[in-house]
């Protein structure tokens, strides 16, 4: 049960991916300074935790960078936090002109286990230095946890067709790895904000011991100039995990208003 609660918390920030792909992006983001999503996790009908995050301009000068700050905040309610309590941190400077990241910290509370990790980025020599030494990348786009949520959020879909795949490369637990994603399509999702339409996607998971041989991960992301994540859904050995959004301020654009890269 001790690996179900982590993996719940870890996807209400990850759940947003063969050859490295240069993966194309918007000129200008879909999100701003101030904005803040909150999502709630269920396993079953139970509640299971709680997620935030957050956007706001860096306090810190990276070389005179255009730095923006993201944030994401875990943790387990409930009656899940009763037996099993999670209190994950986890902060992205970013590089504003194209998404990437400079700086990655994680402060990690899960019961009384403790860790705090760090992890900066050198993206022309393809380099991720962290606690435990540098890694090499495949490519000159290389993510962390929080950055490549939001990098996803402004990636270029024009030429996507129902079936396509792309890759993401990000580092994470002192490894460099790359996440799989399929464009399902566009349909219409029910949430507590009311109905939205939403772009469909499908991120690579493994089988295990956590997630059925035949279990397929659903993100549903607004068709909208926000792409805000609206509701995210899997099955897993025992019942299943839904995560839905349950506020979102601050946002760019009037939520659901279509835009020139709307699908």
């Amino acid at each position: 049960m001790k690996r179900i609660i982590s993996a719940l918390v870890l996807f209400i920030t990850l759940t947003t991916i063969g050859q490295a792909q240069t993966l194309p992006y918007l000129s200008e983001p879909t999100f701003k300074a101030g904005e803040v999503l909150k999502y709630k996790l269920r396993y079953g009908f139970m509640s299971a935790a709680t997620g935030t995050l957050s956007v706001q301009q860096s306090k810190y000068n990276f070389g005179n960078m255009d730095a923006v700050h993201l944030s994401a905040f875990g943790q387990t309610s409930g009656a899940f936090s009763k037996f099993y309590t999670v209190k994950n941190q986890y902060d992205s400077y970013i590089d504003q002109k194209n998404f990437l990241p400079i700086l990655y910290t994680e402060n990690i509370r899960e019961n009384n286990y403790r860790r705090v990790e760090y992890a900066t980025f050198d993206h022309k020599t393809k380099k991720v230095k962290g606690k435990k030494g540098t890694f090499t990348s495949p490519t000159q786009q290389t993510f962390d946890l929080v950055s490549a949520y939001y990098f996803s959020r402004n990636l270029d879909f024009s030429t996507l067709k129902k079936g396509d795949k792309f890759k993401i490369t990000y580092f994470l637990n002192d490894e460099v790895a790359q996440l799989g994603v399929e464009y399902i399509g566009v349909e219409k999702v029910k949430s507590v904000l009311g109905t939205l339409e939403c772009i469909k996607l499908s991120p690579e998971i493994s089988p295990g011991r956590i997630f059925k041989k035949n279990s397929r991960l659903y993100l549903w992301v607004t068709n909208d100039g926000n792409r805000i994540p609206v509701k995210a859904q899997v099955d897993i050995l025992i019942g299943s995990v839904t995560m839905d959004l349950v506020s979102a301020d601050g946002l760019k654009f009037p939520l659901g208003q279509r835009v020139s890269y709307s699908k």
